[in-house]
């Protein structure tokens, strides 16, 4: 099963804590001081990384949608 990572960048508040936990799917755009997508359709392998950057997002501002 895929899964894709949908951000709302209206919530972020760039706090970075998804980038700590997995920083192959997110990045920072310092200019526009918030959290960018890398991978949306990241790979299976990782699923546990994203679903810890969801859970620990401060700002509440990440989801994981099953496709």
């Amino acid at each position: 099963m895929s899964f894709r990572v949908v951000a709302d960048l209206d919530l972020c508040q760039a706090h970075q804590v998804c980038q700590g936990e997995a920083p192959q799917v997110f990045g920072f755009d310092a200019e526009a001081d918030r959290v960018t997508v890398l991978q949306e359709h990241p790979d299976e392998s990782l699923r546990s990384d994203v679903r810890s950057a969801v859970k620990y997002c401060p700002a509440m501002a990440l989801a994981i949608e099953e496709e």
